[in-house]
């Protein structure tokens, strides 16, 4: 049986302060979550205990995922075409949209999330199937 060949085609990184976090959330509110964020993260991050490290590591994945396009913020990237979802075992994992699902079509994204209660860090892989 022959497997299908795979690719690395990106990796990327990204350390979020959720000090900074907070206070540009506190600074612009809803224009900045709206901007950032899908309607289900907000759900999901404004329902916690901690709400500003949960959406601290939402912005660190997809800070992680744009580095791992190589596009930075412009190109195809859009903030809100990178969604983080949990899995019912709590697995981050990405959910793709829009120009983004386009640029990245037959590929996974594999995404490893981790915080303190001061620091989130976020790892992306991009593989090409």
């Amino acid at each position: 049986m022959k497997m299908k060949s795979r690719m690395i085609a990106g990796i990327g990184v990204d350390i979020v302060d959720v000090e900074r976090m907070k206070t540009a959330i506190e600074a612009w509110e809803e224009t900045f979550l709206k901007k950032m964020f899908t309607e289900s993260e907000i759900a999901y991050c404004s329902s916690k205990k901690s709400p500003h490290i949960h959406y601290a590591a939402r912005f660190a994945a997809k800070e992680a995922v744009a580095k791992a396009m190589h596009t930075g913020w412009s190109g195809t990237f859009r903030w809100r075409d990178v969604e983080v979802v949990n899995q019912p075992s709590g697995e981050p994992r990405v959910v793709l949209h829009g120009k983004v699902a386009s640029a990245l079509a037959g590929s996974l994204v594999h995404l490893s999330l981790s915080h303190t209660e001061t620091t989130v860090v976020a790892f992306a892989v991009i593989e090409k199937m």
